[in-house]
């Protein structure tokens, strides 16, 4: 089962995340991205990341097995990266990026950015991917506490897709049953919404679409400063 939707939010007047999936025989991949750069086309890059993710993965996954995130990652910053230094429209953009592969009875997130990956159970959520953003050095140097979520410079992130011919991705592993549902979204989300309701809302409704459309609802109630983007999917092959 899988839930996905996107807002503008109330405050942007441009939508630049994306959101897509594959569901394969062989495997599923589910990706989400937030653009960055505004005029720059962060919604090309947005859309570009998930596009070339997507292909890439479709048309090497035999060859390559599981490795073939990671690898499609990369193919989609040079894809971005070299758009980016062609033409001075697309000057300065970049996305950021965080996907899940399933592939028999494991599953593998990549993250780069502050878009995040979060596993549920019917009683936890956890949040499975770190940031790669000024806030999170911060909190990992004790300079300022978790409640960062609320620091000015919030939005200010350290790795991002395109921006650079190499990208670092972080990749995490489990068992597909070490969570009964995951949770992709934006930090439109993530910097409005805590986590504990995040899991509140998601447990109030059996329907991924409808969970989708509530912490929508949720992170525009408390200002909708960003982009909303949030894809549900269960943890069954």
């Amino acid at each position: 089962m899988v839930g996905m939707k996107s807002d503008v939010g109330i405050v942007r007047t441009l939508n630049e995340d994306y959101a897509g999936y594959s569901e394969e025989a062989k495997y599923k991949l589910y990706v989400v991205a937030d653009g960055m750069g505004g005029h720059n086309a962060g919604e090309v890059a947005s859309k570009m990341a998930v596009e070339a993710v997507k292909s890439y993965a479709k048309e090497n996954y035999d060859n390559e097995g599981t490795n073939v995130l990671e690898n499609a990652i990369e193919f989609a910053n040079s894809k971005i990266y070299n758009k980016a230094i062609e033409s001075s429209e697309y000057k300065g953009m970049g996305t950021t990026l965080v996907a899940a592969l399933v592939s028999d009875n494991n599953i593998f997130i990549a993250n780069v950015g502050d878009s995040s990956c979060f596993g549920i159970t019917n009683n936890s959520i956890e949040k499975i991917t770190k940031d790669h953003s000024l806030v999170q050095e911060l909190i990992d140097s004790g300079t300022i506490t978790e409640e960062g979520r609320n620091h000015p410079k919030k939005n200010v992130i350290t790795r991002a897709l395109g921006t650079s011919n190499i990208v670092k991705i972080d990749i995490f592993k489990y068992d597909l049953s070490s969570y009964d549902k995951y949770l992709l979204c934006t930090d439109g989300l993530s910097n409005e919404v805590l986590k504990d309701e995040m899991l509140e809302e998601i447990k109030r409704v059996d329907d991924y679409n409808h969970a989708c459309d509530k912490l929508i609802l949720l992170g525009k109630s408390r200002g909708g400063r960003d982009n909303i983007t949030v894809l549900l999917f269960g943890g069954e092959v």
